[in-house]
């Protein structure tokens, strides 16, 4: 969720000068878009895995503190509870090989990480939603020590005029409570995904990756389970989206302005429109004062950071003060394994690079089929997993298994072709997503089956056996089409 700030008491006038800084960056970026300094013109790749620590009988483990002092590890970083890390990997440019490393570097890191956990008699795992997770565990207690957690809940409080947060799903069963803070998003863990892309292509590739959301999301749910209720095959989606529930500067009262959402629209000409629409829509959460140079851009990446899009544009720099853009795909559930993880990553480069670079003539992806379209394949998908039934740019509907194995794949593997990788490497990754649609195995697929190994009612005693036996699963490695029930 971002860097820690300094502060935590903030008056009104800071909230007007963090706004008039907003703005005043806001229009230099898009001066000096214009003027060329966005040049770079490679694609780069990065990713964010969010973890949970969990003690031997595999509850939450709020001992992420200790943890991170022992590894040491510029890495590996807090989340927004004391029971969830972040894993880091450095920027990789797009090429041959990429993927083999992403996935090498990645086992290095959480090797690492476990074995220190393990010191400490603690464990890491990856899933989406921890199926197990209490509502004892869900206290500001548990909230990791920074005063950016601190803020950001105050803040949502506040623009919510103290009304609690409202959590309903109706899936496969029925969930409704309240919640008094934004607790429960520390309950959706994920693997974001980040490309970087020339300047010139970004709009094209955000539009791109927005498309790609829904068939991505349909083959790589592992969030179906929430407080013994059996809900969404990607329950995490919801769940975000209604934990941290605001509008824009009219409240909730406008339907269409969320600051968790699938966005407003595509993108026309540019991803100068939405960092605009950051500014017009959308009010300051986090007024802090900033001493990083002007075009550095600095308040308008932090108010950019509390505005969760599931694709999200970022600026940064490289290590020679070099800006750029990159694409967050924030999409992924954490898990089942590292090898899944890195299959669905290389099926989201594919496939994004296939439709962004789809001509435009006679008519662009974007333009063939409506965005209210891609977002209702994208909850659909979120629901529905692979028995989604999607809306593709010919006019026709697939099951979402139909689309990978007759248009998907295809396309992923054309694009990863089109970025330089070999082969093998390709055939490596998309394989485990071949393999996992066509024996029709997600890992909410695996969970609910297991649960209904045990008569179905997703009881206490069903979910710790479940959870025990695919943390067992975790450890071989083995994808998850390979998991026996």
């Amino acid at each position: 969720m971002g860097q820690e700030i300094a502060r935590s008491h903030f008056s009104a006038a800071d909230f007007q000068r963090f706004h008039g800084q907003l703005k005043s960056e806001t229009d230099a970026l898009a001066c000096d878009t214009a003027a060329g300094r966005f040049s770079d013109p490679r694609f780069v790749i990065g990713f964010e895995l969010e973890a949970w620590l969990l003690d031997h009988a595999g509850f939450p483990n709020p001992v992420n503190t200790p943890l991170l002092e022992r590894l040491d590890d510029h890495l590996v970083v807090p989340e927004l509870s004391r029971f969830n890390i972040e894993l880091n990997g450095p920027p990789a440019p797009m090429g041959a090989g990429v993927l083999n490393a992403l996935e090498q570097g990645l086992t290095r890191t959480w090797n690492k990480c476990q074995a220190t956990a393990h010191g400490m008699d603690a464990a890491l795992a990856m899933i989406g939603i921890l199926p197990n997770i209490r509502g004892s565990d869900l206290t500001l207690a548990n909230m990791s020590d920074m005063k950016r957690y601190r803020v950001l809940n105050e803040q949502v409080l506040k623009q919510r005029q103290g009304a609690p947060l409202h959590i309903h799903i109706q899936g496969e069963e029925s969930l409704e409570c309240h919640l008094p803070d934004v607790m429960l998003e520390a309950a959706t863990t994920s693997f974001q995904v980040h490309l970087q892309v020339p300047f010139a292509r970004a709009a094209r590739y955000y539009n791109a990756a927005l498309i790609a959301c829904a068939p991505l999301m349909a083959a790589s749910g592992n969030s179906p389970l929430l407080f013994g209720k059996r809900l969404w095959h990607e329950t995490r989606i919801l769940l975000f989206e209604q934990s941290v529930e605001l509008g824009g500067y009219g409240g909730l009262a406008d339907a269409g302005v969320r600051r968790v959402s699938f966005g407003q629209g595509y993108v026309r000409d540019s991803l100068l429109e939405l960092f605009r629409e950051n500014l017009d829509l959308f009010p300051v959460l986090l007024p802090m004062p900033l001493d990083e140079p002007a075009e550095h851009y600095p308040h308008l990446r932090q108010h950019n950071g509390s505005i969760w899009r599931w694709v999200r544009p970022l600026v940064g720099f490289d290590e020679t003060g070099q800006a750029h853009v990159r694409l967050e795909q924030r999409i992924f559930p954490s898990g089942p394994t590292l090898l899944d993880m890195v299959a669905n990553c290389a099926c989201h480069f594919g496939l994004s690079r296939a439709l962004a670079e789809a001509p435009e003539a006679p008519e662009a992806p974007e333009a063939r089929l409506p965005f209210a379209a891609a977002r209702a394949n994208f909850y659909a998908a979120a629901r529905d997993g692979l028995a989604a039934s999607l809306l593709w740019l010919d006019g026709e509907r697939y099951s979402a298994t139909d689309f990978w194995l007759r248009i998907g794949l295809p396309l992923a593997q054309q694009g990863l072709c089109d970025f330089g990788l070999e082969t093998a490497e390709i055939e490596r990754y998309l394989g485990v997503v071949a393999a996992r649609v066509r024996g029709g195995q997600t890992g909410a697929v695996w969970q609910l089956a297991h649960l209904d190994k045990q008569g179905g009612e997703a009881s206490e005693a069903a979910v710790a056996e479940m959870l025990a036996d695919y943390r067992e699963n975790q450890r071989s490695g083995a994808p998850v089409h390979e998991w026996s029930v």
